[in-house]
């Protein structure tokens, strides 16, 4: 089984660098409400972009009660040069109560996290499995929910539905990661291989489900006569995805 080591990229030098510098005026302003501090999500994986990608930041505090939060809004710093940092503030009973109402989220902090200072709460963390088939279901529905919508509205700007593709990756990554969970399966570090594994599970066709992911990782535009035929490929296997979903039955 892989270790959270081996699921996470460590960041460069620099990223821990800035990030250390983003956290210390907001250390500060929590004083003695501050717990913990973590890089989360994709600053954590191969092909971070960091002049593009926003780096999520979990911040945890005590009560974090509204009189820190106005110390928090007067604190967090506000740049236009990249790093853009991305902070989520929650206090530790906050966490503890949404456990089993967000899984997929806790699921994905747990196994993707890099404490930048205090005490690893995190890791500690009991996260209940029995609602991960309902939400990654509920997940799966809404977006492909508006992928459709989106093919409507769009269908005259492949563009706009190239953005769309790009925007989904990441998203329906994390969902793939959780339906290899949900077979009982360690999700690999590699989102390519996420997905493959997922097609291979669910006999889907893997090139369909790979091309947001490829379409985000070249960075760059596709050709416009393509960009129609792919978003309706991936469609069609997000389609039979959920279907197949729909039928699996966990313990």
């Amino acid at each position: 089984m892989l270790t959270h080591d081996e699921l996470r990229i460590s960041p460069p030098e620099a990223m821990l660098t800035a990030a250390r510098r983003w956290l210390a005026p907001v250390r500060a302003a929590l004083d003695h409400d501050f717990l913990a501090a973590y890089l989360t999500g994709s600053v954590l994986t191969q092909g971070f972009d960091m002049k593009h990608s926003r780096v999520n930041v979990l911040v945890v505090g005590r009560t974090l009660s509204v009189d820190w939060l106005e110390a928090l809004a007067r604190a967090v710093p506000v740049t236009r040069r990249a790093p853009h940092f991305e902070p989520l503030f929650l206090h530790l009973r906050q966490i503890e109560k949404s456990l089993d109402v967000f899984p997929i989220e806790w699921l994905e902090i747990q196994e993707r996290h890099l404490l930048l200072e205090g005490d690893d709460v995190v890791a500690g963390f009991d996260v209940p499995r029995s609602n991960l088939r309902l939400q990654a279901e509920h997940e799966l529905r809404g977006k492909n929910i508006r992928l459709r919508h989106a093919l409507v509205e769009s269908i005259r700007r492949p563009a706009d539905l190239e953005r769309v593709l790009k925007g989904a990756a990441s998203s329906f990554a994390t969902l793939f990661r959780t339906l290899l969970r949900l077979r009982g399966e360690t999700p690999p570090g590699d989102s390519s291989r996420v997905i493959e594994r997922v097609a291979d599970l669910f006999k889907l066709d893997a090139t369909g489900l790979l091309i947001p992911h490829l379409l985000r990782q070249s960075g760059r535009t596709g050709n416009r006569a393509d960009i129609l035929p792919n978003y309706r490929k991936f469609l069609v296997e997000v389609d039979r995805l959920i279907d197949a979903i729909d039928e699996l039955r966990v313990p």
